[in-house]
């Protein structure tokens, strides 16, 4: 099996290597260097996130409204 890099360093992993792992959208893999210049691909069961702010995704408030947020940038008091 064989695939291609993009110019952004992005692979597609076989669908019969997901199909063996397990994987799909969204689950963490892991690659572990091997001698001879050899890497394994693993399913990453335990890791940590990957983005240090997935934690606070969807946590925000509804926020102000565009009248609010208009009245706070121009300085009026009113909002």
């Amino acid at each position: 099996m064989t695939t291609m890099m993009t110019t952004k360093g992005q692979v597609t992993v076989p669908k019969r290597v997901r199909d063996m792992l397990g994987i799909g959208p969204g689950t963490r893999v892991a690659f572990e260097l091997l001698p001879g210049g050899q890497v394994r691909l693993m399913k990453a069961d335990s890791a940590p996130p990957l983005d240090r702010f997935a934690r606070l995704l969807g946590s925000a408030g509804p926020g102000m409204s565009t009248d609010e947020i208009m009245a706070l940038t121009r300085g009026d008091s009113a909002a």
